[in-house]
């Protein structure tokens, strides 16, 4: 159990063990239920967890969360804003009963991305288009599911009054000023009963570190993957030219990747398969002088691993791949063809791509709440992830005590890595942004008081060819592999997307790959 101080709500629980209906020959990290749209919060229950009392799981008999009268809202229906169209902020919109609200999604992204199939799309020849990386929002609005998308950034919440004031973020005409975007407020109808906070992170830039966004390649949309296969392609073409001396093609195939994480790995292993792939027939005494070498700050990279764990994949990244990996490194700036880093100097490279860890949205310092201090700046809520207000606009009563309600924002939830729960932080993956956004709209769905708790899933890492690591129970080989494979594959509700997924695999294993179409 994870304890909160006496002062603060029910800490959110953490499930160590979860053997509810689990199949032993399953790698951990695969859920059979995962893509189910079962709402049921006692799918986020321990049945054996006598903690709570029976009125709070009985939505009859608890005050509803949902219970605000609404403001304007048509049909009346309450009026749901959800900021951000992430994991938490899709899973939410998607699971949330639109018999009972009326959903709106502001976002300057209209699409939900699966990170780690964007480094697969981007380097690997034989994978699928990256299109199919993304799920548009617009894909589960409309009639069916009556969700309202807005393509904008909220530039400003007004908590107490319940109203937002948010900017269009239209990508044309290319270099329009803010001046010339749309701003839309309470008279546009930008109000609403609840508000689910959830606009992710944005890419680190270390400081802002000069050149980085100017020359650096990032991996964070299917457009960026699209762009960065392109210039892999480009850069093997450039070192195809004639005349060139063994090492101008060296410099010109070495690609550096900036950060160590989930996607930095990830893109380590698919630049480091192209030498094994079908690029090492059609580019011949050129792929294999291709190297990848990757630069983070910390003491080691995926520290999220074990010891055992991170060695064996280490040992594969380096002897099999090819990789070069150096700890303890500083970037101080990057240019076109070159960065420089404060232990190495100057280093000649074809390609940067940056895949950093994640910073805090503007809008997270703007909102009128209380927030965490150090690293990563992020929105405290309690364990039934309701925001609470800084610490200076909460009033005590007569005998002096604060009431847990007073201490929260009603009606506004932060969910998503861009807000935490005071006293139980959890990582910021993909995995507590769904089972949070499951919750909540469970909650709100019955009206239960519920606290949310943690159920933590094996962590998996693909590792090139037929290899992963998953960090529950240490899986290692082809089976962690094909647990990776499992959920690289099966994260979208969208049959029709999974299908083309298969095909193209199975297309581009029989014949191929077209590269023309790369």
């Amino acid at each position: 159990m994870i304890q909160k101080p006496a002062s603060a709500a029910p800490a959110a629980r953490l499930e160590e063990d979860d053997n509810d209906n689990d199949d032993d020959n399953t790698p951990p990290y695969y859920d059979p239920n995962e893509d189910s749209q079962d709402n049921n919060l006692n799918d986020y229950l321990d049945p054996d967890d006598d903690d709570d009392d029976d009125d709070n799981n009985n939505p009859s008999s608890s005050s509803s969360s949902s219970s605000t009268t609404p403001i304007s809202s048509p049909n009346g229906k309450q009026r749901i804003t959800i900021i951000g169209t992430g994991w938490a902020g899709h899973t939410l919109a998607t699971s949330l009963d639109p018999h009972k609200f009326a959903i709106t999604i502001i976002s300057p992204s209209p699409s939900l991305v699966y990170t780690p199939l964007l480094a697969r799309v981007a380097a690997a020849p034989a994978a699928p288009a990256p299109h199919l990386a993304e799920e548009p929002v617009r894909n589960r609005a409309g009639t069916r599911n009556r969700i309202r998308y807005v393509k904008a950034r909220v530039e400003s919440a007004d908590l107490a009054r319940r109203r937002l004031r948010v900017r269009t973020a239209f990508e044309w005409p290319r270099g329009a000023d803010d001046e010339e975007k749309v701003v839309l407020d309470d008279d546009d109808g930008m109000r609403f009963d609840v508000l689910a906070v959830a606009p992710g992170c944005v890419a680190d830039l270390l400081g802002d570190v000069p050149g980085a966004a100017e020359y650096a390649q990032f991996v964070r949309t299917a457009e960026d993957a699209r762009v960065l296969r392109r210039r892999l392609l480009e850069l093997l073409d450039k070192a195809s030219v004639p005349g060139l001396t063994e090492w101008e093609r060296r410099d010109r195939l070495r690609v550096v990747v900036v950060g160590g994480g989930p996607v930095g790995w990830e893109l380590c292993v698919e630049v480091g398969g192209l030498v094994r792939g079908e690029l090492g027939r059609l580019y011949p005494g050129v792929v294999g002088l291709l190297r990848v070498v990757v630069f983070d700050v910390g003491a080691r990279i995926r520290s999220a691993y074990e010891r055992r764990l991170y060695e064996y994949a280490r040992e594969r990244l380096v002897g099999r791949e090819g990789v070069e990996v150096r700890v303890d490194a500083h970037v101080e700036r990057v240019g076109r063809e070159e960065l420089w880093t404060k232990e190495d100097g100057r280093v000649p490279c074809g390609l940067v791509i940056w895949a950093t860890a994640n910073t805090n949205v503007p809008l997270v310092e703007r909102l009128d709440a209380k927030k965490s201090s150090g690293g990563l700046v992020r929105l405290l809520t309690d364990s039934r992830l309701r925001v609470y207000k800084p610490e200076g606009e909460v009033e005590a009563d007569g005998s002096g005590d604060v009431d847990d309600d007073d201490k929260v924002w009603e009606g506004v939830y932060g969910l998503g890595d861009a807000c935490d729960i005071e006293g139980a932080p959890l990582p910021t993956t993909a995995e507590v942004a769904v089972q949070k956004a499951r919750y909540l709209a469970s909650v709100l769905n019955s009206g239960s008081e519920t606290p949310y708790k943690y159920r933590p899933k094996g962590l998996a890492t693909y590792l090139g060819g037929h290899d992963g690591i998953i960090q529950d129970g240490e899986w290692t080989g082809k089976l962690a592999w094909l647990s990776w494979k499992q959920g690289s594959s099966a994260w979208t509700r969208s049959f029709r997307t999974r299908s083309m997924m298969f095909l193209t695999w199975g297309f581009n294993r029989l014949f191929g790959t077209e590269l023309a179409r790369l």
